[in-house]
């Protein structure tokens, strides 16, 4: 199909093919996920005599607690020391002397 413009160019109508597969049951609309049949799913079943290794999930567990313990404390001691020194900085730049404590220890006589 062609018609001619003012300008004498010609124009084309291009037809495509649907993106709907009317001869597959499972086909649904572009982009939507179709769904794995029960055969796929069986590689990811767990046979029972292969067992569950507690032990090691029990050492997995309390690792990944203790390292996330430890950066929970860095953590907190990093937003400390820097809320420390925000306040020494403002205390020096308003022009105050002193502004660090000391901590002595009283002389003994």
């Amino acid at each position: 199909m062609s018609h001619s413009r003012p300008d004498g160019h010609e124009a084309r109508v291009l037809q495509f093919p649907s993106r709907r597969r009317a001869a597959s049951p499972r086909a649904g609309r572009p982009g939507l996920a179709v769904p794995a049949s029960p055969d796929d799913r069986a590689r990811f079943h767990r046979h029972v005599e292969e067992g569950d290794d507690y032990r090691h999930r029990v050492k997995t567990n309390a690792a990944t607690l203790v390292v996330i313990g430890l950066l929970i404390w860095a953590g907190l001691w990093l937003a400390d020391s820097i809320a420390q020194l925000r306040k020494n900085q403002d205390c020096v730049l308003a022009g105050y002397r002193a502004c660090t404590p000391l901590h002595i220890a009283p002389h003994p006589r």
